[in-house]
């Protein structure tokens, strides 16, 4: 498995050889500026700061835990892709990786599009202010309720995950006297080099229709004769926290395939394609992502390239970014509860959350960057396991980090780049109280998801 691909390590419980490990930071309060978001500094009297406050002060008006989202990194990252990509093609945000009302104004403002996979989203999207024509509904077992839902907000497009879907669908749309437009999701065989449980193109899973056997040829053709139906391109989507571009050339060239196919069969030229997204971020220092324009043009040229090849028009691309936006603009602040010195192993950190408010690491073996930010410290590193609160050997929130040797209960530490998954993925365990999302900019900040209360636990046990 490829280190570049996916930030993974040993299993939870392992006790490491002696020398596995990398050697600690020149500078323990050194924060590397492409794991954190652009407005997280050091400021002279050693405290970090985001949007020009400080997170001691941040922690005092808002608790801990808490994760807090820059704004100003938000809009800007959403700018960078809308305008590496230009007029010509369409920017979905994944609405998967966080959504909120405020999200969905940022991205409506911004001048991206939404890409959402529950009724749920849709309804955060459409209450927020989204214009239905711009959202685009994913899943791979949508209800008939949330299709319903959908077709009579007016949504701009369906991706169809399955045959039963593509009746499914139309029969909606027609029962609504509506015509539905779509895509099909094709899985395209592309082994994309990142996590089992996040790689999404290959045949033995749930996503999608597999172009090997003739399948999605076969969706298309049924999707063609289908009154209720629009079919306006192919949905592709390889995996996710991925770095290298080989796969998306791969699943590039056998969409393009399908549409030649599609255009000698039925004379029928589609004119959409949409590449998915899945592009990875920093987590830590080793990881190396790339900057939108790169990808904008490296996808447009794999497609141009493609499609004059098969002497196609070149089709509308689709994008849909999410963690590649929202990941590096939010991070996670603890307060440091007890210390464990384990001789000859390591020293383990609890923090006053855990996996309840940052399951990836237990569900992906997935790695994060840690430091002290309430204060500055020139003390010796120490070998650290960043740990929860929660009944669980698992309950890991950093595997392996350095952090200063002078630690001590009551001291912050702060997670960087925990802006996708973590508070979509959050939980109750334990009954732990799920915590807030704070969007800070230009010296304010404010709540825009509020932390859970044991009232809000009470009220959804009808005893």
């Amino acid at each position: 498995m490829s280190r570049s691909a996916h930030p993974a390590g040993p299993r939870h419980a392992d006790v490491l050889t002696e020398g596995h490990y990398t050697a600690p930071p020149a500078d323990l309060n050194a924060l590397d500026e492409k794991v954190w978001a652009r407005t997280v500094f050091r400021n002279d009297d050693g405290a970090v700061t985001v949007g020009g406050i400080e997170v001691t002060r941040l922690a005092e008006e808002f608790g801990t835990p808490a994760y807090f989202l820059d704004e100003s990194d938000f809009r800007a990252r959403c700018r960078a892709w809308a305008d590496a990509f230009g007029p010509g093609a369409d920017v979905f945000y994944a609405g998967k990786a966080f959504l909120s009302r405020a999200v969905v104004r940022w991205i409506r403002e911004e001048g991206l599009n939404l890409d959402v996979c529950s009724g749920g989203e849709l309804t955060t999207a459409l209450d927020a202010g989204m214009p239905a024509e711009r959202i685009a509904f994913h899943g791979n077992n949508k209800t008939v309720a949330e299709i319903e839902r959908a077709m009579e907000a007016g949504v701009g497009r369906i991706v169809l995950d399955s045959f039963q879907e593509i009746v499914r669908v139309s029969h909606v749309a027609q029962r609504l006297g509506k015509r539905q437009r779509v895509q099909i999701r094709v899985t395209v065989g592309v082994e994309a080099h990142t996590h089992e449980f996040i790689a999404t193109a290959h045949e033995d899973q749930k996503f999608g229709i597999a172009l090997a056997g003739g399948e999605a040829a076969e969706a298309v053709r049924r999707a063609l004769t289908l009154d209720g139906l629009e079919l306006i391109g192919i949905h592709s989507h390889i995996g996710s926290q991925i770095f290298d571009m080989a796969g998306f050339e791969v699943s590039a060239r056998r969409v393009v395939q399908l549409l030649a196919e599609v255009r000698d069969e039925h004379g029928v030229e589609l004119p959409e394609i949409d590449l998915g997204g899945g592009l990875g971020i920093a987590y830590t220092s080793d990881d190396d992502p790339r900057e939108p324009h790169e990808i904008a043009k490296a996808l447009g040229d794999i497609v141009t390239r493609e499609c004059e090849a098969a002497a196609l028009a070149t089709p509308r691309i689709s994008v849909e970014p999410g963690r590649a936006i929202v990941g590096p603009t939010a991070f996670t602040l603890y307060e440091v509860g007890t210390i464990k010195h384990l001789e000859g192993l390591r020293t383990y950190v609890s923090v006053d959350g855990g996996m309840s408010d940052n399951i990836r690491t237990a569900l992906y073996d997935a790695e994060y960057s840690v430091a002290l930010v309430s204060r500055r410290s020139d003390a010796e590193p120490m070998l650290v396991r960043v740990v929860g609160k929660h009944c669980e050997s698992g309950d890991i929130v950093v595997k392996d980090a350095f952090l200063p040797s002078d630690l001590a209960p009551g001291d912050l530490i702060a997670v960087p780049a925990t802006g996708a998954y973590c508070r979509s993925m959050a939980s109750n365990y334990n009954h732990a109280l799920r915590p807030p999302v704070v969007a800070v900019r230009d010296g304010e900040a404010r709540v825009i998801v509020r932390r859970e209360t044991e009232e809000d636990l009470l009220r959804l046990d009808v005893g």
